[in-house]
């Protein structure tokens, strides 16, 4: 694949939240009325799809919006706590120098994302939709490509979940997974990614070398 623009998720992919998220999940559990999460469980959730998720912990799709406001709010509370994770920052900025337009596209809120990356960060993306729907992840790629100008082909969406995989493929452009992230690595590639990274580093993977070459 010849990338010209890099689209990233927020959460599991350039932020460390997961944590905050597992600690959170039963406070939320009791407010929302689902089923609690005991701690051996949490390996099997990382292997499913969110869909799968939600049906495991008997949370019906309408309180899926409130439940995902009331974290971005626990968030909020807590940015403190929150960081990118390491390499990611330098892994953005490289690609950005080597011509490579980002974007993101999140669940979160752009409040919370400007709070973890940094204003600096967050104004070498060059679209960045958010919204609290789970699953219009397809719908926020379509702008960012209407935004940025980009043919699907030279597009890849960068993120740790199932979902992504499945937003990016419904609009017919490349999967990269992250190893780092809320799924597991192995349920990722299973999907068979166009790209996959261990490690934030290997983000710069995708860019064009000085040769012209990958």
């Amino acid at each position: 694949m010849s990338i010209k623009l890099a689209i990233f998720d927020f959460d599991g992919t350039l932020a460390d939240t997961f944590p905050l998220f597992i600690e959170s999940i039963n406070d939320l559990a009791a407010h929302h009325d689902f089923r609690q999460v005991a701690p051996h469980e949490v390996d099997r959730l990382r292997g499913m799809a969110a869909r799968d998720i939600l049906r495991d912990l008997q949370l019906p799709m309408h309180r899926v919006p409130k439940v995902v406001l009331d974290f971005r709010s626990i968030m909020q509370r807590r940015l403190s706590e929150i960081r990118p994770f390491s390499g990611v920052e330098h892994g953005l900025k490289q690609l950005a120098e080597r011509g490579i337009v980002l974007a993101l596209a999140t669940s979160n809120s752009r409040a919370n994302v400007e709070a973890v990356l940094g204003t600096e960060l967050v104004a070498r993306f060059a679209a960045i939709e958010c919204s609290s729907a789970l699953f219009g992840k397809a719908h926020r790629l379509r702008k960012i490509l209407k935004v940025t100008r980009v043919e699907r082909t030279q597009a890849i969406y960068i993120g740790d979940e199932i979902r992504d995989a499945h937003a990016a493929r419904k609009i017919g452009i490349g999967f990269g997974a992250v190893a780092w992230g809320y799924t597991e690595f192995d349920a990722l590639l299973r999907l068979r990614p166009e790209a996959s990274f261990t490690a934030p580093a290997d983000l710069i993977a995708i860019a064009p070398d000085e040769s012209g070459g990958h």
